[in-house]
């Protein structure tokens, strides 16, 4: 258990890693609409989620597991109760941070149960990548590239099967991205995309959905 706990970490990793991959020159690009008012219903961007593994126990307390938060063995009693005298410790080791969400989305991706999260970072070619997030039960993620005026993407699959690691390119799509937002360092938009299948051409790979996320820099 504890080896495949580790496993899905490791994946999840993966997954929360900002990569620059190599665009190939015959890679689809997909026009950015440009829009003045996304008039879509952005409201799960004011809900929130705890990192990974944090949850509410039975007395009350936020708690993790201690295969995914490391460092905690024996500050929980039995009945997974955290022990009085290890709360502050626990605390500091423990991230109980409101996480709000920046994705809102459907796939037909391989072994995908939902995501809430997508992160974008701009890079010092001013290309900007976006990358959702995976957790122990989703292991495929969306990758995005905004370049001047379109986009490219897609999609990380780190099967926990024998399947191993795939990506899928993307084929054809749409997204409308909020201009005055971006300009604020936000990315409003709107996709539908849809993906090369590489390992079964008769079964259609799409994502689509809203996205409400700042665009993290390094200055």
């Amino acid at each position: 258990m504890r080896k495949r706990t580790i496993l899905l970490l490791i994946i999840c990793l993966i997954c929360f890693s900002f990569i620059k991959y190599k665009v190939e020159k015959n890679i689809t690009k997909v026009p950015i609409k440009w829009v003045n008012d996304l008039n879509k219903d952005f409201s799960f961007k004011d809900k929130w989620s705890y990192p990974e593994g944090i949850f509410k126990n039975e007395f009350g307390q936020l708690s993790c597991d201690s295969g995914i938060c490391l460092g905690i063995e024996g500050m929980k009693r039995g009945d997974g109760k955290i022990l009085k005298d290890s709360l502050e410790a626990f605390y500091k080791i423990v991230d109980t941070t409101h996480i709000y969400h920046t994705l809102k989305s459907t796939t037909s991706v391989y072994e995908w149960f939902g995501s809430n999260f997508i992160n974008f970072k701009k890079h010092v070619d001013n290309s900007i990548i976006g990358k959702s997030e995976c957790h122990i039960s989703t292991h495929s993620s969306l990758n995005i590239i905004i370049e001047d005026d379109s986009i490219t993407a897609w999609i990380d699959f780190h099967s926990i099967t024998n399947l191993g690691r795939h990506k899928f390119p993307i084929k054809k799509g749409e997204i409308k991205i909020d201009k005055q937002y971006f300009k604020k360092g936000i990315i409003k938009a709107e996709f539908d995309l849809t993906f090369l299948n590489t390992l079964d051409k008769d079964k259609v790979i799409f994502w689509k959905g809203l996205i409400y996320s700042n665009i993290i820099t390094n200055n």
